[in-house]
């Protein structure tokens, strides 16, 4: 007599299931810890940037004044938009599968998690069309671009070097260099060349996460800058970005912005849907992006290894 199949034994038992989702769809990027944000009154902040200073002069004794020339300002504007996503589970789902994970939180979860991922990759390469803010690759003047190659260059200390002094911003002061993963396993083949120099030099986030410096300055990786740029006939070119965060005075570097009394990511139930057996929790969050000091930003493209 035959004995019982693995597949017939299969419909009397069943798989241990971990509670949890291991996550699989996962960037680096911790600068996202420790860049400010400033809540907003309405839909848009206008800042003034100093653009000419008024004139002055040395006046001898009973010399005509003649510096008379008043400041003047550029004014930019930066905008609110909406990351908004609907997490909708069945009603039968809901009821019957949660007995070891909240069908409607995981749902939840995930699209909280797409807002925050949407956020960090629009805050390198956001162009201000189609209801996105602009990002740092919009936002960098022409003059804060360090000169490259035609093809594109490799990453040496000198780059980093002149990278820093582009920053003028808070007087010189650099709160943050960012690059993808693979620019810091260059950034750490140059340290070993040096023979004395140690790749442990780090500095510990709020989180206790430590990161790696250079010249006391954290260096943040940051899986969304993008390593297939075009540089001439390179096509796996990418960026290092330099630059200062605002102090909350709305005058220095880069702030993320969101709505005041609705600040970070808002989750809200809808509802049950009228055609069909589905809850509804919509989870949105109103953001955009503001680099008030163009001095507070420097970016150095096209680097090929």
């Amino acid at each position: 007599m035959a004995s019982v199949t693995l597949a017939e034994s299969a419909k009397l038992t069943q798989n241990q299931l971990y509670a949890g989702i291991i996550e699989t769809i996962v960037d680096v990027n911790p600068i996202y810890e420790v860049m400010p944000f400033q809540d907003i009154q309405g839909n848009a902040l206008a800042y003034n940037r100093e653009n000419a200073m008024g004139d002055v002069q040395f006046l001898g004794v009973g010399g005509v004044i003649t510096a008379k020339n008043p400041a003047t300002f550029t004014q930019a504007t930066s905008t609110l938009t909406t990351l908004i996503g609907d997490a909708e589970v069945n009603g039968l789902i809901e009821a019957t599968r949660s007995d070891l994970q909240d069908q409607r939180a995981i749902q939840i979860a995930s699209k909280a998690k797409s807002i925050g991922r949407k956020y960090q990759q629009n805050m390198i390469i956001g162009d201000g069309t189609a209801d996105t803010f602009q990002g740092l690759m919009s936002l960098v003047p022409a003059a804060q671009k360090l000169a490259t190659p035609a093809n594109g260059q490799t990453l040496t200390f000198d780059l980093l070097d002149a990278l820093i002094d582009q920053v003028k911003d808070k007087d010189g002061q650099v709160d943050y260099l960012m690059m993808p993963a693979r620019t810091i396993r260059s950034y750490y083949a140059l340290l070993r060349t040096l023979g004395g120099a140690t790749i442990g030099d780090v500095i510990q986030l709020p989180s206790g996460k430590k990161i790696p410096v250079y010249r006391d300055i954290p260096i943040f990786r940051n899986d969304f800058i993008p390593t297939n740029q075009v540089q001439g006939t390179a096509t796996n070119a990418t960026s290092v970005f330099a630059g200062t965060f605002d102090d909350g005075s709305m005058t220095h570097g880069l702030a993320g912005l969101t709505a005041t009394g609705s600040a970070g990511i808002r989750v809200k139930y809808i509802g049950e849907s009228e055609t069909k057996d589905e809850s509804i929790t919509r989870v949105k969050m109103y953001c955009g992006m503001a680099l008030f000091s163009e001095l507070g930003i420097a970016m150095l493209p096209g680097i090929t290894n």
